[in-house]
């Protein structure tokens, strides 16, 4: 595509152009050029600025481009993630929460919260014994800590069929959101500079405070960043705040090196659901909490 057909319509888009290199000679004698691909993150000025995907920002005069022209995105291998992979995730948001394998079933307790996430077994796998026996085992497990038996199973599971046929209620299905960070935080507005940003200590978690309007947490594992515990006050809704405290933690998360995020959201959490689909996340997979007809 010609120079001059290129302008402020490709910035967000990953591009790649050819550029002359002032004062250098090709290997032919003539001008030297070079390609530099990435995305265009500004088209002003008569400079256009791309940025690598090692993050590096390269301003390019835009007399010096002699063509280029818009390419596909490069699929994110971590949005390629295996279910019982995608949800092991979720142990580092609580930390301190202990386990016990059970086959490829995972018991989760913690001693201090009483949230369900860390308190439940995820039953996703193969359990290394019949289902019946599987869910006698998580029974006592949890009985034995005097609390409830939870699972949390994939939809459709024959691991659902199971538990459900014992009469186990559902508890709540959630659905697995997760985005590229370089995508979603092209959409997002800049990060909110004043933020307060507590970073918990001996932990990757992070709590980030907009004044006493809003709170965000996130945790980084390896290079996926969790979101979790959006609150924002109810007199100050629908102002935009949710997503200037997402732009202050994806932040937070580039600047350590995430690479995708990923959140639980209720599948009733219709506000929430928009929100997420506005800023480029999409569903991976869908669990369902279910919880023993007795305690």
């Amino acid at each position: 595509m010609p120079a001059h057909l290129l302008g402020p319509h490709v910035v967000g888009q990953r591009i790649v152009i050819r550029r002359l290199v002032p004062g250098e000679t090709g290997p032919t004698g003539g001008p030297a050029f070079t390609d530099i691909l990435g995305v265009c993150t500004s088209w002003a000025g008569g400079t256009a600025v791309i940025e690598r995907e090692s993050g590096e920002r390269v301003s390019v005069p835009v007399a010096e481009i002699v063509s280029g022209k818009p390419v596909p995105p490069r699929p994110n291998v971590r949005l390629r993630i295996g279910v019982r992979e995608a949800e092991l995730l979720s142990a580092a948001i609580f930390p301190g929460t202990t386990s016990e394998p059970l086959g490829e079933w995972v018991l989760f307790d913690h001693e201090v919260s009483m949230r369900r996430r860390p308190n439940s077994a995820l039953a996703i796998g193969d359990p290394g014994v019949g289902l019946e026996e599987a869910i006698d085992k998580v029974e006592s497990y949890y009985r034995s800590r005097h609390k409830r038996p939870r699972v949390k199973i994939e939809v459709g599971s024959a691991a659902e069929e199971a538990v459900v046929a014992r009469g186990w209620f559902e508890d709540v299905t959630v659905g697995f959101q997760l985005a590229g960070l370089a995508t979603t935080r092209r959409i997002l507005p800049p990060p909110v500079e004043d933020a307060r940003v507590e970073v918990q200590t001996n932990t990757a978690q992070v709590l980030i405070t907009l004044g006493d309007t809003a709170r965000i947490m996130g945790t980084m594992e390896r290079d996926w960043l969790a979101i979790h515990d959006l609150e924002v006050a109810e007199s100050h809704r629908r102002q935009g705040l949710a997503t200037k405290a997402l732009a202050t933690l994806l932040e937070w998360g580039a600047e350590r090196g995430a690479r995708a995020a990923w959140l639980h959201v209720e599948t009733t959490n219709g506000p929430g659901l928009a929100l997420y689909e506005g800023l480029g996340f999409t569903e991976h997979h869908r669990c369902r909490y279910y919880a023993s007809p007795t305690p």
